[in-house]
């Protein structure tokens, strides 16, 4: 029988906290309680409902591992993954098929394919692609495997939900509407969630109102930031230490698991683990057993996982920077946060969000139809965050600054002139922010993604490195998402 213990202190913990600040502020004073589960919530308040077709694929696999084949799969939704792997949409038996090979998004143009960072790549019409539009039919050869796509009429509908908000998230979007619903069906379950999405989309927002609806929600909620504790320390912030067992250990201290015993441990960027301590994490969420460093005695705790990360863990497994198992032991239920860029609908509804935590509605007066036309072309790489630090500045100058734009065809980074108009300042941040997105994507690119082999090329810090790629939510090739490694 297990010896009780004192409530663990969680200002013990470096690198965890209790509560994630709110992504959306409340204004001074106030004091918002958030829903419980016995609230009413999206499924049970009398709402407006959208119909919606489901888009549909058919899906022929002409050939299978170099043998014939006739069998033909139609997928229903917006996101088809193709691979060896039995979770796949469409799964090929072909050793020459990567676990997950590649994926068929749909897109405001139509369906494109992407490669999934396969072994021996993807063919479209025979011509190797890394991401390229599906027009009319097309043949995918994917190891050796022939599969013919090509969309057709939806068969089924979807009902969305008409509510402008879940909690603190906020939009009208369909990307967000669905979302929404997503989330009110596994808040009130207990599987371990994984929470995907690019920098700046709000996933740690997201994994606190899947907590505030969950029955844990009055037990403790212990956030972990993978990605910002040294890594010899990683274990010892997750399990615990005994005294003695490195140097500097001088007392015993418990680690997030246990200080979330009966709750919720939030792991955020989880994605950035290293892969010797990610069995010993694999053991915790299978077992719920924790041994603390130097300790011979196990002991069992009651936790929810709910992970987060801007890496796409299926790539990293596929490059065995990631372990399948324990993918699959976090993703019991994988949500994806949109990027702004999928919602730019809701720029209104986000303007007015943070113009009343700034106690400031009435300076919606600022941001002028023209402005925000101007805020639509701009791709927001750094997402709700930087549109949140936007409207901060927009208050504090009295005026809407230039936002930067892709142009089509130039390389990231690239920005629309800024023009005189705006004050030396502001045109001044906007061209350096544009020259160092643009750089750092060049620099991963040429280092492979490995941070300390960058950090080197570019004669910097490494840290200093690891911050600025952050800052610009870049990943490898200067896509915004995903951080590069260091192996």
């Amino acid at each position: 029988m297990r010896a009780s213990s004192p409530p663990p202190d969680p200002e013990q913990i470096p690198g965890t906290t209790q509560r994630p600040p709110d992504f959306f502020p409340a204004p001074t004073g106030s004091s918002p309680a958030p829903p419980r589960p016995d609230e009413p919530s999206v499924a049970t308040v009398k709402q407006l409902i959208e119909t919606i077709a489901i888009p549909r694929l058919s899906l022929s696999v002409e050939r299978e591992a170099g043998k014939v084949s006739s069998r033909t799969v139609h997928y229903d939704g917006d996101t088809c993954r193709i691979g060896a792997h039995s979770s796949n949409d469409l799964v090929l038996t072909d050793p020459a098929v990567s676990r997950f090979h590649c994926r068929l998004v749909l897109e405001d143009t139509g369906w494109r394919v992407r490669d999934w960072s396969s072994s021996n790549g993807t063919k479209l019409d025979g011509v190797r692609i890394r991401d390229a539009d599906l027009v009319g039919d097309a043949t995918l050869g994917l190891g050796d495997s022939i599969v013919r796509v090509r969309a057709v009429a939806p068969a089924e509908e979807e009902l969305i939900p008409m509510v402008p908000a879940f909690g603190q998230l906020a939009g009208t979007s369909l990307p967000m509407r669905k979302l929404f619903g997503l989330l009110e069906k596994i808040a009130r379950s207990d599987i371990n969630v994984l929470i995907e999405g690019e920098s700046g989309t709000g996933k740690e927002l997201v994994a606190n109102e899947i907590v505030q609806r969950s029955l844990r929600a009055d037990a403790p909620f212990v956030v972990v930031d993978c990605g910002a504790i040294t890594p010899s320390l990683v274990e010892s912030e997750l399990f615990g230490h005994v005294r003695g067992s490195f140097t500097g250990a001088d007392r015993d201290r418990i680690g997030a698991f246990e200080a979330a015993d009966g709750g919720t441990v939030f792991l955020d960027e989880v994605g950035e683990l290293a892969l010797d301590l990610q069995p010993k994490l694999l053991r915790a969420i299978e077992a719920l057993e924790i041994r603390r460093v130097g300790d011979a005695r196990t002991r069992t705790v009651n936790v929810r996982v709910v992970g987060a990360t801007n890496r796409d863990l299926e790539r990293e497994v596929n490059r065995g920077r990631f372990r399948e198992d324990l993918y699959f032991r976090l993703a019991v239920m994988a949500v994806r946060v949109p990027p702004l860029r999928e919602r730019l609908e809701d720029l209104m509804i986000l303007i007015r969000v943070f113009l009343q935590a700034l106690g400031a509605p009435e300076e919606e007066r600022l941001f002028t139809p023209e402005i925000l036309a101007e805020m639509s072309c701009h791709d927001w790489p750094g997402n709700v965050r930087e549109l949140r630090n936007y409207v901060e500045r927009t208050v504090v100058l009295q005026k809407a600054g230039p936002t930067l734009r892709r142009a089509s065809g130039a390389p990231p980074g690239g920005a629309s002139p800024a023009g005189v108009s705006a004050p030396f300042k502001i045109a001044k941040d906007a061209a350096v922010d544009a020259f160092e997105r643009s750089y750092l994507a060049a620099l991963l690119e040429a280092a492979g993604n490995n941070m300390s082999k960058a950090a080197r090329m570019a004669g910097m810090d490494r840290m200093h490195l690891h911050r600025l790629v952050q800052k610009h939510g870049l990943r490898g090739g200067g896509v915004p998402g995903v951080l590069g490694t260091d192996r």
